[in-house]
């Protein structure tokens, strides 16, 4: 049996719910590509716990999904200020960047995401 996470608005954060519990629900939603729902629960969570990176890389990851590419991009600003060998906060704020029409910006974190990887550019 299956359950249909999307709520489109509803109250999707539960009182009393540990922050593991959230986390893991916020996953659930993301999975299930209900960006906005994940996004809500995900905003409580890095609320209350800043220092980590995993939960504000996933908020910035479902407002990138639902189209809020000004929040996402202030979030991986955070995740690369918080963790600047984040390969995954560069490549993302390089294509939140590329949507954006700012090609120029996006490609030092693109270029940078690409060398964390290993993945270095042939002369």
């Amino acid at each position: 049996m299956t359950t249909d996470l999307r709520h489109s608005g509803a109250a999707v954060v539960s009182p009393g719910e540990s922050a593991g519990e959230r986390w893991a629900r916020a996953q659930l939603f993301f999975d299930s590509k209900a960006y906005a729902d994940a996004a809500l629960i995900l905003t409580g969570l890095v609320d209350e716990v800043p220092e980590q990176v995993g939960p504000r890389l996933l908020l910035a990851r479902s407002y990138y999904h639902s189209a809020q590419l000004r929040r996402a991009e202030e979030q991986l600003r955070e995740v690369i200020a918080r963790d600047p060998v984040e390969h995954y906060a560069h490549l993302v704020l390089g294509r939140v960047l590329e949507r954006q029409g700012r090609h120029a910006e996006a490609v030092p974190y693109l270029r940078l995401a690409a060398a964390f990887d290993g993945d270095f550019p042939e002369d």
